[in-house]
Protein backbone atom coordinates (compact mmCIF):
# COMPACT_ATOMS: atom_id res chain seq x y z
CA UNK A 1 0.00 0.00 0.00
CA UNK A 2 1.19 3.27 -0.70
CA UNK A 3 2.41 5.70 2.08
CA UNK A 4 1.65 9.04 -0.14
CA UNK A 5 -1.37 10.97 1.11
CA UNK A 6 -4.17 11.66 -1.37
CA UNK A 7 -4.03 14.96 -0.59
CA UNK A 8 -0.83 15.73 -1.17
CA UNK A 9 3.19 15.15 -0.25
CA UNK A 10 4.05 12.70 2.69
CA UNK A 11 6.28 13.32 4.44
CA UNK A 12 9.38 12.02 2.97
CA UNK A 13 8.61 13.46 -0.35
CA UNK A 14 8.53 16.67 1.66
CA UNK A 15 11.92 16.83 2.59
CA UNK A 16 12.93 15.91 -0.26
CA UNK A 17 11.27 18.48 -2.49
CA UNK A 18 12.56 21.29 0.89
CA UNK A 19 16.06 19.82 -0.41
CA UNK A 20 15.48 20.54 -3.62
CA UNK A 21 14.29 23.81 -3.10
CA UNK A 22 17.43 24.82 -0.76
CA UNK A 23 19.64 23.69 -3.29
CA UNK A 24 18.06 25.52 -5.81
CA UNK A 25 18.13 28.70 -3.83
CA UNK A 26 21.91 27.65 -2.47
CA UNK A 27 22.99 27.95 -6.23
CA UNK A 28 21.09 31.50 -7.06
CA UNK A 29 22.82 32.82 -3.73
CA UNK A 30 25.88 31.29 -4.88
CA UNK A 31 26.06 32.93 -8.44
CA UNK A 32 24.94 36.24 -6.93
CA UNK A 33 27.51 36.22 -4.22
CA UNK A 34 30.20 35.19 -6.58
CA UNK A 35 31.69 38.44 -7.45
CA UNK A 36 31.53 39.62 -4.06
CA UNK A 37 33.23 36.44 -2.56
CA UNK A 38 35.75 36.74 -5.34
CA UNK A 39 36.37 40.50 -4.02
CA UNK A 40 36.66 39.27 -0.48
CA UNK A 41 39.12 36.34 -1.21
CA UNK A 42 41.14 38.64 -3.42
CA UNK A 43 40.69 41.16 -0.23
CA UNK A 44 42.31 38.62 2.23
CA UNK A 45 44.73 37.85 -0.29
CA UNK A 46 46.02 41.22 -0.58
CA UNK A 47 46.46 41.70 2.83
CA UNK A 48 48.02 38.47 3.99
CA UNK A 49 50.77 38.88 1.07
CA UNK A 50 53.15 41.12 4.15
CA UNK A 51 52.39 44.60 2.75
CA UNK A 52 50.56 47.42 4.63
CA UNK A 53 46.74 47.53 3.20
CA UNK A 54 46.98 51.34 4.83
CA UNK A 55 44.91 52.58 7.54
CA UNK A 56 41.01 52.48 6.76
CA UNK A 57 38.84 54.94 9.40
CA UNK A 58 35.33 53.02 9.41
CA UNK A 59 33.95 56.87 10.32
CA UNK A 60 32.62 55.53 13.76
CA UNK A 61 33.73 56.76 17.39
CA UNK A 62 34.01 54.40 20.58
CA UNK A 63 33.93 56.49 23.76
CA UNK A 64 36.03 59.44 21.86
CA UNK A 65 38.16 57.00 20.08
CA UNK A 66 38.23 56.11 16.46
CA UNK A 67 37.78 52.90 14.80
CA UNK A 68 40.01 51.71 11.91
CA UNK A 69 39.87 48.73 9.96
CA UNK A 70 43.33 48.49 8.76
CA UNK A 71 46.43 50.02 10.29
CA UNK A 72 49.45 51.67 8.85
CA UNK A 73 51.44 53.19 11.69
CA UNK A 74 52.89 55.34 8.91
CA UNK A 75 50.11 57.22 8.55
CA UNK A 76 49.85 58.44 12.16
CA UNK A 77 51.42 62.05 13.48
CA UNK A 78 55.14 61.57 15.26
CA UNK A 79 55.36 62.41 18.75
CA UNK A 80 52.22 61.48 19.88
CA UNK A 81 50.25 58.79 21.42
CA UNK A 82 47.27 57.42 19.49
CA UNK A 83 44.52 55.30 20.91
CA UNK A 84 42.38 53.15 18.49
CA UNK A 85 40.03 50.75 18.15
CA UNK A 86 40.44 47.68 15.80
CA UNK A 87 37.85 46.06 14.10
CA UNK A 88 37.42 42.60 14.59
CA UNK A 89 35.07 39.49 13.53
CA UNK A 90 31.59 40.12 14.05
CA UNK A 91 29.45 38.70 16.59
CA UNK A 92 26.44 36.41 16.03
CA UNK A 93 24.35 39.55 16.49
CA UNK A 94 25.81 41.08 13.79
CA UNK A 95 27.92 43.91 16.05
CA UNK A 96 31.64 43.36 15.77
CA UNK A 97 34.19 42.98 18.42
CA UNK A 98 36.87 45.86 18.69
CA UNK A 99 40.23 45.77 20.28
CA UNK A 100 41.79 48.22 21.90
CA UNK A 101 44.94 50.08 20.08
CA UNK A 102 47.69 51.98 21.80
CA UNK A 103 50.15 53.74 19.16
CA UNK A 104 53.59 55.38 20.73
CA UNK A 105 54.75 56.87 17.47
CA UNK A 106 58.26 58.12 18.28
CA UNK A 107 59.05 62.24 17.24
CA UNK A 108 62.57 60.53 15.02
CA UNK A 109 61.83 57.43 12.80
CA UNK A 110 63.45 53.76 13.76
CA UNK A 111 62.09 50.25 14.83
CA UNK A 112 58.53 49.13 15.00
CA UNK A 113 57.76 46.83 18.14
CA UNK A 114 54.09 45.25 18.47
CA UNK A 115 53.13 44.30 21.70
CA UNK A 116 49.93 42.11 22.27
CA UNK A 117 48.07 40.01 25.46
CA UNK A 118 44.88 38.98 26.14
CA UNK A 119 44.87 36.14 23.28
CA UNK A 120 43.89 34.30 26.95
CA UNK A 121 40.74 36.13 28.25
CA UNK A 122 42.13 34.97 32.16
CA UNK A 123 45.80 36.74 31.73
CA UNK A 124 45.65 40.05 33.57
CA UNK A 125 49.08 40.27 34.68
CA UNK A 126 50.02 39.85 30.35
CA UNK A 127 47.55 43.26 30.06
CA UNK A 128 49.39 44.51 32.96
CA UNK A 129 52.75 44.68 31.86
CA UNK A 130 51.89 46.22 28.63
CA UNK A 131 50.13 48.76 29.63
CA UNK A 132 52.68 50.20 32.22
CA UNK A 133 55.51 49.62 29.43
CA UNK A 134 53.08 51.94 27.40
CA UNK A 135 52.67 54.41 30.92
CA UNK A 136 56.29 54.87 30.59
CA UNK A 137 56.99 56.07 26.96
CA UNK A 138 56.99 59.66 26.08
CA UNK A 139 56.51 59.69 21.97
CA UNK A 140 58.52 62.87 21.80
CA UNK A 141 61.66 60.74 23.45
CA UNK A 142 61.53 57.95 21.03
CA UNK A 143 63.19 57.30 18.11
CA UNK A 144 60.57 54.57 16.53
CA UNK A 145 57.23 53.11 17.30
CA UNK A 146 55.47 50.68 19.56
CA UNK A 147 52.19 49.39 19.18
CA UNK A 148 50.39 48.17 21.97
CA UNK A 149 47.47 45.67 21.73
CA UNK A 150 45.83 44.70 24.55
CA UNK A 151 42.71 42.35 24.59
CA UNK A 152 42.97 40.44 21.59
CA UNK A 153 40.49 38.17 22.92
CA UNK A 154 37.36 40.04 23.80
CA UNK A 155 34.73 37.40 24.37
CA UNK A 156 36.88 35.61 26.61
CA UNK A 157 38.20 38.62 28.58
CA UNK A 158 34.30 39.35 29.24
CA UNK A 159 34.35 36.44 30.74
CA UNK A 160 37.38 36.14 32.50
CA UNK A 161 38.04 32.52 30.79
CA UNK A 162 40.99 30.85 28.94
CA UNK A 163 38.91 30.33 25.65
CA UNK A 164 36.66 32.30 22.82
CA UNK A 165 33.11 31.23 23.45
CA UNK A 166 32.15 30.37 20.02
CA UNK A 167 28.77 29.46 19.38
CA UNK A 168 28.82 28.49 15.33
CA UNK A 169 27.55 25.03 15.93
CA UNK A 170 26.33 24.90 19.52
CA UNK A 171 28.36 25.96 22.46
CA UNK A 172 32.03 26.07 22.12
CA UNK A 173 34.87 26.69 23.54
CA UNK A 174 38.06 27.97 21.05
CA UNK A 175 42.22 28.55 22.41
CA UNK A 176 42.62 31.39 20.09
CA UNK A 177 46.28 30.69 20.31
CA UNK A 178 45.93 27.43 18.35
CA UNK A 179 44.37 29.84 15.29
CA UNK A 180 47.26 32.03 14.36
CA UNK A 181 47.80 33.21 11.71
CA UNK A 182 44.37 33.51 11.21
CA UNK A 183 42.25 33.22 7.83
CA UNK A 184 39.65 35.90 7.16
CA UNK A 185 37.80 33.63 5.36
CA UNK A 186 38.37 30.56 8.02
CA UNK A 187 35.49 27.97 9.14
CA UNK A 188 35.11 29.91 13.22
CA UNK A 189 35.18 33.42 14.01
CA UNK A 190 38.24 32.97 16.21
CA UNK A 191 40.05 32.02 12.90
CA UNK A 192 38.78 35.19 11.22
CA UNK A 193 39.19 37.65 13.92
CA UNK A 194 42.71 36.09 13.97
CA UNK A 195 43.21 36.55 10.51
CA UNK A 196 41.88 40.26 10.76
CA UNK A 197 44.06 41.16 13.50
CA UNK A 198 47.62 39.23 11.98
CA UNK A 199 46.86 40.68 8.42
CA UNK A 200 45.74 44.08 9.01
CA UNK A 201 47.24 45.40 12.21
CA UNK A 202 50.00 43.27 13.78
CA UNK A 203 52.25 42.54 10.96
CA UNK A 204 52.13 45.24 9.01
CA UNK A 205 53.25 47.14 11.70
CA UNK A 206 55.90 44.74 12.96
CA UNK A 207 59.61 44.62 12.90
CA UNK A 208 59.75 42.40 16.22
CA UNK A 209 56.73 41.31 18.55
CA UNK A 210 56.63 40.18 21.85
CA UNK A 211 53.08 38.56 22.68
CA UNK A 212 52.54 38.56 26.65
CA UNK A 213 51.05 35.43 28.41
CA UNK A 214 50.41 34.04 31.83
CA UNK A 215 49.54 30.49 33.17
CA UNK A 216 45.95 29.77 33.03
CA UNK A 217 43.50 29.09 35.36
CA UNK A 218 44.05 26.56 37.86
CA UNK A 219 47.53 26.22 36.92
CA UNK A 220 50.50 28.63 38.08
CA UNK A 221 53.48 28.85 36.23
CA UNK A 222 57.29 31.19 37.30
CA UNK A 223 58.30 33.98 35.62
CA UNK A 224 59.70 32.30 31.81
CA UNK A 225 59.88 33.67 28.60
CA UNK A 226 59.58 30.99 25.48
CA UNK A 227 61.59 31.23 22.17
CA UNK A 228 63.89 29.73 20.12
CA UNK A 229 67.34 30.60 20.81
CA UNK A 230 68.55 29.58 17.39
CA UNK A 231 67.50 32.63 15.88
CA UNK A 232 70.26 35.36 17.25
CA UNK A 233 67.84 38.62 17.28
CA UNK A 234 65.36 36.39 19.57
CA UNK A 235 68.35 34.97 22.01
CA UNK A 236 69.44 38.44 22.39
CA UNK A 237 66.11 39.96 23.72
CA UNK A 238 65.50 36.70 25.55
CA UNK A 239 68.61 37.77 27.89
CA UNK A 240 67.39 41.02 28.65
CA UNK A 241 65.09 39.78 31.05
CA UNK A 242 65.95 39.22 35.05
CA UNK A 243 63.95 35.89 35.33
CA UNK A 244 64.41 33.05 36.63
CA UNK A 245 64.18 30.48 33.51
CA UNK A 246 63.73 30.60 29.43
CA UNK A 247 62.09 27.89 27.17
CA UNK A 248 64.49 27.52 24.35
CA UNK A 249 61.62 26.18 22.45
CA UNK A 250 59.59 26.93 18.81
CA UNK A 251 56.61 25.22 21.16
CA UNK A 252 54.13 24.28 18.28
CA UNK A 253 52.05 25.49 15.74
CA UNK A 254 49.09 28.55 15.94
CA UNK A 255 51.05 30.24 18.74
CA UNK A 256 50.57 34.13 18.06
CA UNK A 257 54.67 34.62 18.65
CA UNK A 258 55.37 32.01 16.07
CA UNK A 259 53.25 33.37 13.55
CA UNK A 260 55.17 35.78 13.49
CA UNK A 261 58.40 34.04 13.43
CA UNK A 262 57.37 32.31 10.20
CA UNK A 263 56.49 35.72 8.89
CA UNK A 264 59.98 36.75 9.28
CA UNK A 265 59.54 38.89 12.22
CA UNK A 266 61.66 37.74 15.70
CA UNK A 267 58.99 37.29 18.52
CA UNK A 268 58.91 35.62 21.60
CA UNK A 269 56.52 34.94 24.83
CA UNK A 270 56.99 36.14 28.13
CA UNK A 271 54.77 34.19 30.61
CA UNK A 272 54.17 36.08 33.69
CA UNK A 273 52.76 33.99 36.29
CA UNK A 274 49.25 32.96 37.56
CA UNK A 275 45.99 33.52 35.65
CA UNK A 276 43.27 35.53 36.82
CA UNK A 277 44.96 37.95 39.40
CA UNK A 278 47.73 41.14 39.22
CA UNK A 279 51.62 39.83 40.33
CA UNK A 280 52.84 43.27 40.85
CA UNK A 281 56.40 41.71 41.38
CA UNK A 282 56.68 39.59 38.86
CA UNK A 283 55.20 42.31 36.16
CA UNK A 284 57.72 44.43 37.52
CA UNK A 285 60.23 42.21 36.09
CA UNK A 286 58.79 41.94 32.79
CA UNK A 287 58.22 45.41 32.41
CA UNK A 288 62.24 46.19 32.96
CA UNK A 289 62.90 43.85 30.82
CA UNK A 290 60.60 44.62 27.95
CA UNK A 291 62.49 47.89 28.60
CA UNK A 292 65.52 46.44 27.78
CA UNK A 293 64.71 45.44 24.60
CA UNK A 294 63.13 48.87 23.85
CA UNK A 295 66.30 50.30 24.48
CA UNK A 296 68.72 47.13 22.88
CA UNK A 297 66.60 48.10 19.19
CA UNK A 298 67.34 52.31 19.76
CA UNK A 299 63.43 53.62 20.35
CA UNK A 300 64.36 54.57 23.67
CA UNK A 301 67.49 56.12 25.26
CA UNK A 302 68.97 55.37 28.73
CA UNK A 303 71.04 52.71 30.60
CA UNK A 304 70.09 49.17 30.65
CA UNK A 305 68.09 47.87 33.71
CA UNK A 306 68.90 44.31 35.09
CA UNK A 307 69.21 41.59 32.59
CA UNK A 308 69.51 37.83 32.33
CA UNK A 309 73.10 38.24 33.42
CA UNK A 310 71.78 39.57 36.90
CA UNK A 311 70.15 36.77 37.68
CA UNK A 312 70.63 32.73 37.43
CA UNK A 313 68.61 31.67 34.84
CA UNK A 314 68.39 28.14 33.94
CA UNK A 315 67.38 27.37 30.15
CA UNK A 316 65.53 23.91 29.38
CA UNK A 317 64.50 23.01 25.45
CA UNK A 318 61.64 20.51 26.95
CA UNK A 319 58.88 20.46 29.53
CA UNK A 320 58.39 17.47 31.30
CA UNK A 321 54.31 16.79 32.01
CA UNK A 322 53.11 15.03 35.10
CA UNK A 323 50.00 13.83 34.31
CA UNK A 324 46.95 13.15 37.42
CA UNK A 325 46.54 8.99 37.34
CA UNK A 326 43.73 9.53 40.23
CA UNK A 327 40.94 12.02 40.94
CA UNK A 328 41.40 13.52 44.39
CA UNK A 329 43.30 16.43 46.65
CA UNK A 330 46.47 16.81 45.01
CA UNK A 331 49.07 17.89 48.07
CA UNK A 332 52.74 19.02 45.94
CA UNK A 333 55.88 18.27 47.58
CA UNK A 334 57.70 20.95 46.02
CA UNK A 335 57.46 24.60 44.84
CA UNK A 336 57.87 26.77 41.58
CA UNK A 337 61.21 27.09 40.73
CA UNK A 338 62.59 24.29 42.84
CA UNK A 339 65.13 22.05 41.45
CA UNK A 340 64.39 18.54 40.92
CA UNK A 341 66.18 15.69 40.09
CA UNK A 342 64.53 12.16 38.33
CA UNK A 343 62.83 9.65 40.46
CA UNK A 344 62.23 12.39 43.17
CA UNK A 345 58.26 12.85 44.41
CA UNK A 346 57.09 15.83 43.65
CA UNK A 347 53.48 15.11 44.78
CA UNK A 348 50.29 12.79 45.97
CA UNK A 349 47.10 12.54 45.87
CA UNK A 350 44.44 11.36 48.35
CA UNK A 351 40.98 10.56 47.77
CA UNK A 352 37.96 11.48 49.61
CA UNK A 353 39.00 9.27 52.81
CA UNK A 354 41.84 10.83 53.32
CA UNK A 355 44.38 7.75 51.38
CA UNK A 356 47.06 8.07 49.36
CA UNK A 357 45.68 7.19 45.80
CA UNK A 358 48.62 7.75 43.81
CA UNK A 359 52.38 9.18 44.43
CA UNK A 360 54.02 11.31 41.37
CA UNK A 361 57.71 11.16 40.10
CA UNK A 362 59.83 13.10 38.22
CA UNK A 363 61.03 11.56 35.31
CA UNK A 364 63.85 13.96 34.32
CA UNK A 365 66.17 16.37 36.50
CA UNK A 366 65.80 20.05 35.80
CA UNK A 367 63.41 23.09 37.46
CA UNK A 368 59.72 23.37 38.37
CA UNK A 369 57.88 25.69 35.98
CA UNK A 370 54.46 25.05 36.58
CA UNK A 371 52.03 23.62 38.90
CA UNK A 372 48.28 22.94 39.37
CA UNK A 373 47.19 25.32 41.86
CA UNK A 374 43.43 24.17 41.97
CA UNK A 375 43.59 21.64 44.66
CA UNK A 376 41.43 19.01 43.07
CA UNK A 377 42.32 17.18 40.23
CA UNK A 378 40.74 14.26 37.98
CA UNK A 379 42.44 11.84 36.20
CA UNK A 380 44.57 13.26 32.59
CA UNK A 381 44.93 16.83 34.07
CA UNK A 382 48.44 18.16 34.40
CA UNK A 383 49.67 18.65 37.80
CA UNK A 384 53.71 19.64 37.29
CA UNK A 385 55.79 20.92 34.68
CA UNK A 386 59.23 20.35 34.99
CA UNK A 387 61.71 22.27 32.71
CA UNK A 388 64.80 20.49 31.73
CA UNK A 389 67.51 20.57 29.10
CA UNK A 390 67.55 16.61 27.70
CA UNK A 391 65.47 14.82 25.36
CA UNK A 392 62.70 12.91 27.52
CA UNK A 393 62.30 9.38 27.91
CA UNK A 394 61.59 7.31 25.30
CA UNK A 395 58.01 7.24 24.64
CA UNK A 396 57.30 10.24 26.84
CA UNK A 397 55.75 13.23 25.01
CA UNK A 398 55.90 17.07 26.41
CA UNK A 399 52.88 18.27 27.09
CA UNK A 400 51.81 21.13 24.64
CA UNK A 401 50.11 23.40 26.83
Amino acid sequence: MSGKSKKGLDRRDLLIASIATVGAAATLATHAGSVQAQDAAASSADAGSGGSPGTVYTGEMIQGKKVVSALDVDDLEAGQKHHLYFQGVQMPTGQYWYVSVTVAKGAKPGKRVVMTSGVHGDEMSSMHTVQTVMNQLDPMQMSGTVMAVTDVSRPAIEGMQRRWPNFGRGSDLIDMNREWPGNENGATAPSRHAGLLFNRLLRPNADTAIDFHTGTSGFDVTAFNIGGMDVPEIKAMLELYPVGQIFDSHVYPGVLHNAFVDAGIPAFCPEIGAARVLDLEMISLFVEGTMNVLKHHGIIAGPMGRTGKDVSVFIGNSAFPILATEGGIVEHLVKLNDKVEAGQKVAIQRNSFGEVVAEYISGVSGEVTGQRSDAMSEPANPLVFILFHKPPPEGVEAYPE
